[in-house]
């Protein structure tokens, strides 16, 4: 780390501990907004106390219709007999806030008697293990290849990159072993870390300097197996329907990288849990989950809740016994703190005269409820804390200040983007940073659908339309083409292309994400909507710059931008990217193939890339003698190729990419079930011979082995397969009594889709004729399964192999 960034940070983060206030204690529930917020009087006591009783699900026992006081509920338990380890389950039964501490858990048998709490321990254990489901299967993708077994094959140090930058430590703990990548500090930082604690109290900015607590984990080596913790990271909705641990869009391979790295303390993997308890102990174990109310809050087996308290209204702030003041045998036991407790005696004061939160109050629990001011900063409050900053990164570490790397403020959503715009990010469908290394959760829909309508209802004070901001502006696109090359293109792509080094958001599709007023406004002051934004004024007092275009009319020069970009590819692309375009060295098939000889990193430094015009490409390793890659859309760059000598390794420009089965696509075996020759420099005994191509442009690879002469041609079809057609040529020295075998395909799992095709993990499927499909062997070694075809070495032969993805 660069030792200046290195003592900025180190003397905020002394600042920091002297401003801060006191923490929660260990045994108080930890809720996050209240924890940042609730503590240091940054909230209402009613919003503070309304987050608690949302959050501690007391409407589950104490039913209310307020929407701010909604139960957040328990996990689902439905199948927590393979989720679990068994000791976790007894012991966190038997003291919840020990082993996690902070939990929501209340302590539900403080009532019973030492003996009866031991008994009632050992039945709910039992019946809670014997809730089976098994896992979800995971279907494989070209994008989202899923090896067998993948959770057990998890990366320990790639999982660690990927929780410290794709936004789990905006909640987390981070690893204080973990170096972030080289960020530069914002000026507004530096400024903060020159100020003595008494200036920062006087202007103010105690919150923005103030450590934000973690979200605290249970002992997760106690508590998971790799296959449960991988499961529930790919899709935690499935047993926390509340949302408020969110999915970040992992691939199947990234949640076991994950999983290992959250693991990693495992001394060994958990043995499965024997759950073969007495029916007796069963049956008492769910009798004594429905007598605690567990049902209340917990979906587990059919049993649905039973509400059995006062309703919410009716609720006394100073009853002498209550859940979390001097709590009865037949009450939940919340431990909370002085502070929360008076949070929710507010708010059980002002339930009780039924008044109904305000639109903004009610988008502001929902926002805390979310935990969404872990990432963002809206109306001064929340955003990552400075703790946290450092992890998040661009890609490449390009610098684009603060507002390249952190997730953009909320302050005014509703008033800037569409609200079908906003659920389509809601919905994890409107991803437009690439540049940005974290990444926007996903909650489940339900939960989040009224976030659109809450942002607009309390943001959008003015509705005008698109034609009361920008009358008559179509036919004004054209010279909008010309504004756009006054300082936009610089920075912004359009419709995916862009000049050198742009990294920005793309502005193809502006018009169906923002509303015209507030890109007319934006346009005109920036910074009036976006303070510290890097984007420029071109209209400085509200003058144009450009007096060329529009006589320099400056509401029509920013219609014109708008109709421009509104109107997509009906108008051509502005002149310097066209220009730009015409020096990229993209190589793009047409009427036929195109053949590069390149480097790349699955097909090694001799690789072939080929081009067609259909958009199905393959990458042919001339030095191990097979076909290595494939994939579809886009072919390859050739600048690099051409132009740079220490260039990195081609990367396909395209998506699904599918790897064929590694080593020789044939080989000679003295017996069928012997391993697989690997193809090692110096050892294997196929002979690349060049290639040769025909009228169309297809190429045929030729190789040798021991005398047998093959020739190798992949082509694409229309139906974007590859059709691939091997030809066996015998030698005058090749023996009839020989076994050729052609290796279809290989893969951790292989299946049967029909007699004549099979598919592997990765979802690529290899189809032969049927006279060969019926003398395949399918066989596995060293946990490899394969599908070898017998050549004859009676006369040439030729297979076809079609093969999809």
């Amino acid at each position: 780390m660069n030792q200046c960034r290195t003592c900025i940070l180190t003397g905020l983060l002394c600042l920091i501990m002297v401003n801060s206030l006191s923490a929660a204690p260990k045994s108080a529930p930890f809720v996050s907004g209240f924890d940042r917020f609730g503590r240091h009087a940054e909230l209402t006591p009613e919003i503070s106390g309304s987050l608690l009783v949302s959050e501690l699900s007391c409407d589950a026992c104490h039913p209310g219709d307020r929407p701010d006081l909604q139960a957040k509920r328990g996990p689902i338990l439905e199948g927590i007999g393979n989720r679990l380890q068994r000791k976790w389950v007894q012991q966190f039964i038997s003291s919840p806030q020990s082993m996690k501490p902070g939990t929501t858990m209340p302590d539900v048998l403080h009532g019973l008697s030492k003996e009866k709490t031991q008994s009632a321990i050992k039945a709910l254990t039992a019946f809670l293990m014997s809730q089976q489901q098994p896992f979800p299967t995971i279907k494989a993708t070209g994008a989202n290849p899923v090896p067998y077994e993948f959770w057990n094959k998890g990366n320990i140090s790639r999982g660690r990159d990927l929780y410290h930058k794709i936004g789990c430590v905006a909640c987390h703990e981070p690893d204080p072993d973990y170096e972030p990548g080289e960020t530069k500090i914002s000026p507004n930082d530096k400024l903060l870390a020159q100020l003595d604690p008494e200036e920062i109290k006087e202007l103010g900015l105690a919150a923005q300097v103030r450590p934000v607590n973690s979200v605290p984990h249970p002992d997760l080596a106690a508590k998971y197996t790799p296959q449960a913790l991988t499961f529930f990271l790919l899709n935690p909705e499935q047993t926390r329907s509340a949302g408020r641990m969110p999915q970040l869009k992992l691939a199947a391979v990234e949640a076991a990288d994950i999983a290992a790295y959250l693991l990693r303390n495992q001394k060994s993997v958990p043995a499965t849990a024997d759950n073969r308890d007495a029916a007796a102990l069963i049956i008492a174990g769910r009798k004594l989950f429905i007598e605690f109310k567990c049902v209340n809050c917990h979906r587990v087996d059919d049993l649905r809740p039973m509400f059995s308290a006062q309703p919410m209204v009716q609720l006394k702030a100073n009853a002498a016994a209550s859940c979390y003041h001097n709590p009865k045998a037949a009450m939940p036991a919340y431990p909370l703190d002085e502070q929360q407790q008076a949070a929710i005696t507010a708010v059980l004061a002002e339930v009780s005269q039924d008044p109904r939160p305000s639109r903004e109050a009610l988008l502001a629990i929902h926002l805390l409820q979310f935990n969404c001011y872990a990432c963002h900063e809206r109306d001064k409050r929340g955003g990552v804390g400075f703790n946290r900053k450092p992890y998040f990164e661009t890609v490449g570490h390009v610098d684009l200040g603060d507002e390249g790397r952190i997730p953009p403020t909320l302050t005014g959503i509703g008033f800037k983007l569409q609200k079908d715009w906003l659920s389509k990010v809601l919905q994890g469908k409107g991803d437009i940073r690439p540049h940005m290394q974290a990444r926007m959760p996903l909650f489940p829909s339900r939960q989040i659908a009224v976030l659109p309508n809450q942002f607009e209802n309390v943001d959008r004070k003015v509705e005008r339309s698109e034609e009361e901001v920008f009358p008559e502006h179509e036919q004004l696109a054209p010279a909008g083409r010309i504004m756009l090359e006054t300082g936009c293109i610089q920075c912004h792509p359009i419709r995916g292309e862009s000049m050198p080094g742009v990294v920005g958001t793309d502005l193809g599709e502006v018009t169906e994400r923002v509303h015209p007023q507030w890109f007319h406004d934006f346009l005109l002051d920036p910074a009036s909507l976006k303070p510290r934004t890097r984007m420029p004024t071109f209209f400085p007092d509200g003058k144009s710059q450009n007096k060329a275009v529009l006589k320099g009319d400056v509401e029509q020069q920013i219609a014109s931008i708008w109709a421009y970009l509104k109107a997509g590819d009906k108008q051509p692309l502005p002149a310097k990217i066209l220009a730009e375009k015409a020096k990229n060295y993209e190589l793009v098939p047409d009427k036929k193939p195109i053949i590069l000889r390149t480097f790349m990193d699955e097909a090694g430094t001799h690789a072939i890339a080929v081009g067609f015009p259909q958009k199905v490409h393959i990458a042919f390793d001339a030095e191990q003698v097979r076909p290595a890659l494939a994939w579809k859309g886009r072919f390859l760059d050739a600048q690099g190729t051409w132009f740079i000598r220490f260039a990195p390794p081609a990367d396909p420009l395209g998506k699904s990419v599918v790897q064929f089965p590694a080593g020789p696509p044939v080989a000679l075996l003295k017996q069928k079930q012997q391993a697989w020759p690997i193809s090692k420099p110096g050892e294997s005994t196929l002979e690349f011979r060049g290639y040769r191509v025909d009228k169309q442009g297809v190429p045929t690879f030729l190789y040798r082995d021991q005398g047998i002469d093959i020739e190798d041609r992949l082509e694409a079809t229309q139906q974007q397969t590859l059709k691939r057609r091997l030809t066996i040529k015998p030698g005058a020295n090749a023996s009839a009594a020989t076994q050729l075998w052609f290796r279809g395909l290989a893969g951790k799992t292989l299946k049967a889709v029909n007699p004549t095709t099979m598919q592997n993990e990765t979802g690529l499927r290899v189809t032969v004729p049927e006279a060969f499909a019926k003398a395949a062997q399918v066989r596995t070694h060293d946990q490899i399964t394969d599908w070898i075809i017998p050549l004859p070495l009676t006369g040439n032969t030729t297979i076809e192999v079609t093969y999809q993805w």
